[in-house]
């Protein structure tokens, strides 16, 4: 569906992007797209294949050539490989700590960005990531770059029982060669420290109707 809304909502590990991307597609009955989930099911894909994740030219081979396929189940899209989604397996600490050069390499973006633009086949989409809408839907004018303090987006982090250092993840994320982590261009920037979900959200969903009034009058 060439037609479909795309809501891009952009931002940094634990600004709240997945939780309130849930909330938001399940409110407007749009699906749902976790695009960091698909780069670690490749990263997660990597370490079972024993292959060196920060070994850029065989990452580059491996995602040439895995047996990898979209789906919509109960309004999420997911990746499978090997008809297979690793939800679990994907969430694990060790997939966490590779999934940045995973995702720094360029074949691997082209191959993510051309995976991600397919989801359109699945209607309106709530898509969420760290270059929506500066790489995949630049032209959406729905965009949203969450973000909160350093210290909430950790406690957050722990309070999820993950361990992860936002403030490197933060550092190789901006400044990877391919489709950086950016405020998009006309993206609507919240910083949701201090708010529930519920808040956030409801904000959002706001913004979003008053965009669509916007572009529906243009």
């Amino acid at each position: 569906m060439s037609n479909s809304i795309v809501i891009a909502i952009d931002g940094p590990s634990a600004s709240g992007k997945s939780t309130n991307a849930k909330i938001i597609a399940a409110e407007l009955g749009y699906a749902y797209v976790d695009t960091g989930a698909m780069y670690r099911t490749l990263a997660w894909h990597c370490l079972e294949q024993k292959m060196d994740p920060r070994d850029e030219s065989a990452v580059g081979a491996l995602c040439r050539h895995w047996n990898a396929e979209l789906v919509c189940t109960n309004g999420h899209v997911r990746l499978l490989i090997d008809g297979h989604f690793p939800e679990a397996e994907i969430r694990t600490a060790e997939t966490s700590a590779v999934v940045s050069p995973v995702a720094a390499v360029p074949f691997v973006r082209d191959w993510m960005k051309a995976r991600q633009r397919e989801c359109v086949r699945f209607g309106n989409l709530v898509m969420e990531g760290r270059d929506i809408g500066s790489n995949i839907f630049p032209k959406t004018p729905f965009k949203f770059y969450l973000d909160a303090s350093p210290a909430e987006r950790q406690s957050r982090r722990e309070a999820d029982g993950v361990q992860e250092n936002l403030a490197a993840r933060d550092q190789q994320d901006s400044t990877r060669k391919a489709a950086p982590l950016m405020v998009p261009e006309g993206a609507v920037v919240i910083n949701n420290s201090g708010e529930t979900p519920a808040e956030t959200s409801t904000r959002i969903i706001s913004e979003f109707k008053r965009l669509q009034k916007l572009a529906a009058s243009d």
